[in-house]
């Protein structure tokens, strides 16, 4: 364990967060929005050069800490952490977050004229960008604390920027749909902050590291806590970070505001705010009650495999793209908690890289239904589509890319997370028995064909084929501030694809540590 001299890695968070609160102010005295965007992208580059210095550099190979900046007799130490298990989320949030910043520019002009055409006064580009990089870091400070009370300020955190960009952005009846993204939400988030809250009285720290020490808190739940709370505080803390996630069954806030949100925030929530459910599944859970999560591990399979054919047939019967994704989402966290819950070492590392896969993928996909909304006024269906690769060339390309990466096809790191997935979830049937092993296999092949057969079903429907008179008239490609942006993440993406092991074996080893010591 190396503990840094200074707070680095609290900086990577409360840079953006200190400065996005004079972002209103300068768009006051400046009006113009390209230095706005350039704030907030350089706001959000710092913690993407600090995540790609750590994951290259060979103190990746040890945990790292921040001094503690915080310290309370009942409620434990604040520092900030960055391991095996947290950078590679970290990385995930800060490379899609620092390009959205970029996209936005176009993208919500297009949707400010939308509104003015419509009678609507929105916030201004100051206020926007300002939830927007409060937003983003809210994220990354979520997945690096090192305490749950700090954990839950900053996972609160991410809600109220988010619900105010639905409220003031989004499409529809954005209100309604901002208060049920809101609501259920925030269900989640208490559910989990009671399980917190008297596991934490009960153990004396809300620690889940010892700052001081390095140590994790393998277990201290199932050592503290009177049996009889033992489960129903782990069942609290799960079943809150499964509504985050929008598992089948507490899902139904997620196509929603996910395809109302203003396209930004859409590409945001879906691959980034909903896997951090998935990442506190291993930070939480697993680590303070690793024998009760290995009893209910089992159903924790059953439910990430039904999760992925549920999602994947309801992607497949969308015709509004946005929806389309929403639900491919779905499907998508499926992949993570299965790779968790087959509680192997290839399993969940598994999960963590798919994390960035899905974070680069669906990022991506979510930018190029921005392109089609802001060229072909406000098109969503999929049924009006078609051929539209003919006039939007680099569109297509991308959107081929990002598929790549949701499914799994080389050269995307989706490759690499979806074998170490299916690896994992194999050797967990395996040690079942042969009735789990076909019943695996089984939903898997049902699973996986189902996640090939909309990606690429509706990549055709979209962007081949043929064109209507309409569309070929209407069509062209988007700005190059909606392009560049896209085609960089896309590049990262496929790098990834040949530099996997800077992601693979920090992750295997910090989980070989947390697997000697349970």
């Amino acid at each position: 364990m190396n503990i840094f001299n200074y707070p680095i890695l609290l900086s990577s968070t409360i840079v953006p967060l200190v400065i996005s609160i004079i972002l209103p102010g300068i768009w006051k005295f400046t009006r113009n929005v390209k230095i706005l965007m350039s704030i907030s992208t350089l706001l959000l580059i710092y913690p993407l050069t600090i995540f790609t210095w750590i994951l290259f550099s060979e103190i990746s190979k040890q945990p790292l800490l921040d001094p503690i900046y915080f310290s309370h007799p009942l409620i434990g130490k604040f520092s900030m952490l960055s391991d095996g298990i947290s950078t590679p989320v970290a990385f995930g949030i800060a490379l899609v977050t620092s390009f959205i910043a970029i996209y936005s520019v176009p993208y919500m002009k297009h949707r400010f004229e939308e509104m003015a055409h419509e009678g609507i006064t929105p916030p201004s580009w100051g206020i926007y960008y300002m939830l927007y990089t409060m937003f983003s870091a809210a994220m990354i400070g979520t997945v690096l604390s090192t305490n749950l009370i700090e954990f839950y300020i900053f996972f609160e955190l991410t809600l109220i920027p988010s619900f105010l960009l639905i409220a003031f952005y989004g499409y529809g009846e954005r209100m309604r749909i901002a208060i049920m993204y809101l609501l259920w939400t925030h269900i989640g988030a208490l559910t989990l902050l009671i399980g917190i809250l008297v596991y934490g009285f009960n153990a004396g720290t809300f620690d889940i590291i010892n700052p001081e020490t390095g140590t994790f808190n393998i277990g201290l739940a199932e050592k503290t806590l009177l049996p009889g709370w033992q489960l129903p505080i782990f069942t609290l803390m799960t079943i809150g970070l499964l509504v985050k996630m929008a598992v089948f069954g507490v899902h139904i806030w997620l196509p929603y505001a996910h395809a109302e949100a203003p396209t930004p925030l859409s590409a945001l929530l879906s691959p980034n705010l909903i896997g951090i459910g998935a990442y506190a599944l291993i930070r939480i859970p697993y680590t303070l009650f690793p024998s009760i999560f290995e009893s209910a591990s089992i159903y924790l399979y059953g439910w990430a495999i039904l999760t992925m054919i549920y999602g994947g047939l309801m992607a497949l019967a969308q015709d509004d793209f946005k929806r389309f994704l929403a639900y491919s989402s779905i499907s998508q966290m499926g992949y993570l908690l299965l790779g968790i819950s087959s509680l192997t070492i290839l399993g969940i590392t598994g999960s963590l890289i798919h994390y960035v896969a899905h974070a680069v993928g669906k990022a991506i996909l979510f930018m190029s239904a921005g392109v089609l909304i802001a060229t072909l006024h406000g098109l969503r269906s999929i049924n009006k589509m078609g051929g539209l690769a003919v006039k939007m060339p680099y569109t297509a390309s991308l959107a081929l890319i990002g598929f790549m990466h949701i499914t799994g096809i080389p050269p995307s790191l989706g490759l690499w997370s979806e074998v170490f997935i299916v690896l994992g979830a194999i050797d967990k049937a395996l040690h079942i028995g042969s009735t789990a092993l076909i019943v695996a296999v089984i939903g898997l092949l049902v699973a996986i064909g189902l996640s090939t057969s909309y990606s690429f079903i509706t990549m055709k429907r979209i962007f081949f084929g043929e064109i209507s008179e309409k569309l070929k008239e209407e069509s062209r490609e988007g700005v190059l501030l909606l392009i560049i942006p896209m085609a960089i993440i896309a590049a990262i993406g496929i790098i990834s694809f040949f530099l996997a092991n800077v992601f693979i074996e920090p992750t295997k080893t910090m989980l070989e540590v947390l697997s000697e010591h349970k």
